[in-house]
């Protein structure tokens, strides 16, 4: 009934908003709230999955990727994923935008004049279902985003079916290409706060997003021809430029949650140990970015602490360990909303040279994408940094892990993705939990949420019972 109910609470919703003087130009007709503009939905599914999933970045997928540890009896940091506390549970984020982005895409299908949101509205849909897959492999997809017109009980589609299938993630990304350069309207795209309405930034955005997922899919599927096409065209994110990303303001009420939020939630979170030996094995200055010294330290020096302590048997001192950085809280004007950037593309793209998947120079790929890590994270990089020490390319003996190390440092809040590549490469080396409730294993799916056990019973149980009883340490189908 959940499914039922929220689409049309959205439209009584959307109903009574179109009624009032700050929509002037949304469809005011009371008896009609299903004709909403598009335009008001598409900065609605933007901005809702880029603030909520940059929150649960911070206080959920950070712990999962141990760029931070909680500090007070955080279940979910001793690996209890079915417990979620300030966050962890990002399932009903995904299936809110999805459904309203399909209002989009309908629309743009039936409606000539929302003709130009097609594309944009698949290639979010494959960004959405791309990353609410890859974190719990098989989900309600083909028959979940319907609302009135679909069931309120969706049944369970394969992963590898959401990836290759019609109307799965790459179908979807080549369609929304398609219908973007198909358009010929003169109806500007409107409510797109990603690109402000450059059509031809979302297909860059399309193209980077399948760099993403072809390598994701690397070790299931041969997808050389394919990436070599697309890097040989060059027609993707490859300047900063060039992002997909929002910006979050220095005040209320668009700036970063953590900053609304009480200093005692915000305390919670500090450096883990796995990132703090990383940034000494790199003497990376981004330590000082993401985090502040430590307050009893003598000389400005940085603390972590090991991830999952057990609260009620560790005693810890907060004034011991190194909290977020002002980026964080005080001022996150300089923080962004994260969907794609160029030093994602060219760390994947990089990955792929030195794996022989593609021909390009791996090494410069990567020394691209360390300097744009550095300018997005607002940090100088040191002159040496790319030619001595453990960031020069080579130096270490394992450049995939320098590679997916420098990725890994640059995806600090972005929802979840250090732990998804985490998963699906083993760099960098994460840390044992020092309280582990999960028999010392590290995750590798996120569980299935209770609701769909309660709501959605025998399609939950069929895919429970795929995941050896909604296992957190089954692997999702690219894994395997």
């Amino acid at each position: 009934m959940k499914y039922l109910v929220y689409i049309l609470s959205l439209f009584c919703l959307l109903g009574l908003s179109s009624c009032t003087k700050d929509f002037e130009d949304i469809n005011t007709n009371p008896n009609a709230p299903n004709s909403v503009q598009p335009s008001l939905l598409l900065r609605q599914v933007i901005y809702d999955f880029g603030e909520q999933m940059s929150y649960e970045g911070f206080v959920a997928g950070d712990l999962l990727s141990q760029h931070r540890t909680a500090l007070d009896f955080n279940l979910f940091d001793r690996h209890a994923l079915k417990s979620p506390q300030l966050g962890g549970n990002p399932w009903p984020i995904f299936y809110t935008n999805l459904r309203d982005n399909e209002i989009i895409i309908n629309q743009s299908q039936n409606v000539e004049t929302f003709a130009v949101y097609e594309g944009p509205a698949l290639i979010m849909k494959a960004y959405m279902a791309g990353i609410l897959t890859d974190l719990f492999g098989d989900v309600p997809y083909s028959e979940a985003f319907n609302g009135i017109n679909g069931t309120v009980k969706p049944s369970y589609d394969l992963q590898e079916n959401i990836y290759n299938a019609e109307d799965g993630i790459f179908d979807n990304l080549e369609k929304g290409v398609a219908a973007i350069n198909a358009y010929q309207g003169a109806i500007p795209l409107e409510g797109d706060i990603l690109f402000n309405g450059n059509l031809q930034a979302w297909i860059k955005f399309a193209n980077s997003l399948k760099i993403k997922h072809l390598m994701r899919v690397s070790n299931k599927m041969d997808v050389s021809s394919e990436l070599q096409a697309i890097f040989n065209e060059g027609n993707y994110i490859s300047l900063n430029s060039e992002n997909a990303i929002f910006n979050f303001t220095a005040t209320e009420p668009n700036s970063f949650r953590l900053a609304q939020l009480r200093i005692g939630d915000f305390n919670n979170f500090v450096l883990s140990e796995t990132m703090e030996n990383v940034f000494q094995d790199l003497e990376d200055p981004r330590l000082g970015t993401f985090f502040r010294p430590f307050d009893n330290s003598d000389s400005g020096e940085f603390n972590g602490l090991i991830n999952g302590i057990d609260a009620s048997q560790t005693s810890i001192a907060l004034a011991d360990y190194s909290r977020a950085g002002t980026l964080f809280r005080e001022d996150t004007s300089g923080l962004d909303a994260n969907f794609s950037t160029a030093w994602e593309t060219n760390f994947f793209l990089a990955e792929a040279a030195e794996r022989g998947i593609i021909i390009a120079n791996a090494q410069q790929l990567y020394e691209i994408g360390v300097q744009q890590a550095f300018e997005f994270w607002l940090t100088d990089l040191p002159e040496t940094y790319l030619t001595t020490g453990n960031a020069a390319y080579g130096n270490t003996g394992n450049n995939l892990s320098q590679i997916l190390t420098q990725k890994w440092i640059a995806n600090i809040i972005n929802g979840y993705e250090g732990w998804t590549e985490w998963r699906r490469t083993g760099f960098p080396e994460f840390m044992p939990v020092d309280a582990s409730l999960n028999d010392g294993l590290i995750p590798v799916r996120m569980p299935y949420p209770s609701e769909e056990e309660a709501l959605n019973a025998d399609n939950y149980n069929e895919a429970a019972s795929a995941t050896n009883g909604n296992s957190i340490n089954a692997e999702v189908w690219w894994n395997e």
